[in-house]
């Protein structure tokens, strides 16, 4: 099973379509809140170089933006 991990804020409402899509597919993942996470946030640009969410991460491999196309070759289906 991949590590999932979810970079996300309260207020981004593609970043809530991105997490109800995953659940829809039965796909498990972190969320992870950069509004209040600032580690986290710090974290995210350090591995894409860019500060917009949502970005998600799926073994080591970062997406920004809700792609579903590349989230779903990065999941393998």
């Amino acid at each position: 099973m991949a590590e999932i991990k979810v970079y996300s804020t309260p207020t981004c409402p593609w970043c809530v379509k991105l997490k109800d899509w995953l659940k829809e597919k039965g796909v498990e993942f972190k969320d992870i809140d950069v509004s209040v996470d600032h580690e986290a946030a710090k974290e995210m640009v350090e591995k894409s170089g860019q500060m917009g969410v949502p970005q998600i991460e799926i073994d080591g491999k970062i997406i920004v933006g809700f792609d579903k196309e590349k989230i779903e070759e990065a999941l393998g289906k």
